[in-house]
C-alpha cells in the first residue's frame, strides 16, 4: 500500500477467515479518537468492506451515539423493523430480539425498503461468554459464487418479502411503523411499494417486490443485496416452523421469501445461499468494547448463536435509495 493512501494512516490488519482489523490504544477517548481518523476509517471500510475496532473501550449508549456523530454522518430511522428492539437514541438502537441458540443469517439490513442503511456501526458493549459473533460477508464475492441460472432468475424477477403482522411474534405494527393509525401505515405502505390487505382480526398483511441484485452506489459493483435466506420459511428451526404453520397457516408466517414471480423458494435453494455464504464468512468473537463498522451494502453480517450475556448496540447512517442502486426490476410507489 503506497504512502498516499488514505488507509495507508491506519495499521489495518487482515487475516484469512477474520475481518479486517485496527487495534488502538484503550487509553484514547473513542469519540475523538474517530473524529480526527474518519476519513481513514471511511477509506478502511471503503476498501474493505468492513472493519473491526479493537480498543476504543467502549462503555454505553452515550458513547456510541458520540461516535456515530464523529463520524460525521446522519443517523437513520428504523423502519419496517423484523423484530423488536429497544431505542437509546436517535438511529442507536439494541439488536433485534431473536433467540440467543438461533442464529440471524447473513443479510443486508433493511434491503426490503426503497431506502436503506449504507452504513453499519456495531458496538459491543458486553461479551458473550461464548459465540455470537457479528460475521460478515463480501457480496460481490458471493454473488459470483452462487449459480448463474439462479442469479439470473432473481435479477430477472427480483425477490418478495411477504409479512404478516400479529401482536404475538416479530415486530408488531406501532415497532414496524412507528404507528397503530390505519390510515398513516396505509400512506406509507403505498410510499414504499408495499401491496398491503387488512385481516378480520386486525392484523395485516403485506407483500413488497424487491431487486435481489443491485450495484453498488459509489463503486458500481454488483453485488447480491437481499434477505432472501434470512426471511425464509427454510431458515427458521423445524419445530418453530412447524408449530408457526400451524397457528399461523401457511401464508401467515409472520415473514417469508419468494421469487418475484411468487413461486416458493425451495428448502435446497436456502441450503445453497447459506452454504455459500458460510463457505465466503469471516468472523471474530466480540470483546467488550469492540466497534464494528460496515459497508451495508458491499458487505452482509450476521449475528451467531450466543451464550451468556451479550449487548452489542447497533446504528444505522448514511441512507442509500435503491434507486441509486440501478435495480433490475422496477419498483414504482403508489
Amino acid at each position: 500500500m503506497s504512502s498516499s493512501s488514505p488507509t495507508s494512516l491506519l495499521d489495518v490488519g487482515s487475516e484469512p477467515g477474520k475481518p479486517p482489523m485496527l487495534r488502538v490504544e484503550a487509553t484514547v477517548d473513542a469519540a475523538s479518537w474517530v473524529a480526527e481518523q474518519q476519513g481513514a476509517l471511511r477509506a478502511v471500510v471503503a476498501e474493505h468492506g468492513s472493519v473491526l475496532v479493537r480498543g476504543l473501550g467502549l462503555r454505553d449508549a452515550a458513547e456510541v451515539r458520540a461516535v456515530l456523530e464523529s463520524l460525521a454522518t446522519a443517523p437513520m430511522t428504523e423502519m419496517e423493523a423484523f423484530a423488536p428492539r429497544r431505542t437509546y437514541s436517535e438511529g442507536v438502537y439494541s439488536s433485534s430480539t431473536w433467540p440467543p441458540n438461533q442464529p440471524m443469517c447473513m443479510h443486508h439490513e433493511l434491503s426490503y425498503r426503497l431506502e436503506f442503511p449504507g452504513l453499519m456501526l456495531f458496538a459491543c458493549l458486553s461479551a458473550p461468554t461464548e459465540g455470537g459473533a457479528t460475521a460478515v460477508a463480501d457480496s460481490p464475492t458471493v454473488l459470483d459464487a452462487l449459480p448463474s441460472e439462479l442469479t439470473e432468475r432473481f435479477e430477472r424477477e427480483g425477490w418478495l418479502l411477504t409479512r404478516s403482522y400479529n401482536d404475538e411474534i416479530g415486530a408488531s405494527l406501532a415497532e414496524a411503523f412507528g404507528t397503530e393509525d390505519r390510515g398513516a401505515i396505509e400512506s406509507y405502505c403505498r410510499a414504499g411499494a408495499i401491496e398491503f390487505e387488512w385481516q378480520p382480526d386486525g392484523g395485516l398483511r403485506t407483500r413488497q417486490r424487491r431487486s435481489a441484485v443491485v450495484r453498488h452506489p459509489v463503486t458500481g459493483r454488483r453485488c447480491w443485496f437481499n434477505q432472501i435466506a434470512f426471511l425464509n420459511e427454510w431458515t427458521i428451526a423445524p419445530e418453530v416452523r412447524e408449530y408457526l404453520v400451524d397457528v399461523y397457516g401457511a401464508d401467515g408466517l409472520p415473514f417469508n421469501t419468494r421469487y418475484g414471480d411468487g413461486d416458493p423458494i425451495g428448502e435446497d435453494v436456502v441450503q445453497l445461499l447459506n452454504k455459500v455464504y458460510e463457505d465466503n464468512t469471516a468472523r471474530e468473537p466480540w470483546q467488550a468494547g469492540d466497534l464494528m463498522l460496515v459497508d451495508n451494502v458491499r458487505t452482509a453480517h450476521s449475528r451467531e448463536p450466543f451464550e451468556g450475556p451479550r449487548e452489542v448496540l447497533v446504528a444505522m447512517a448514511d441512507g442509500v435509495r435503491l434507486t441509486d442502486c440501478s435495480p433490475t426490476v422496477e419498483v414504482t410507489a403508489g
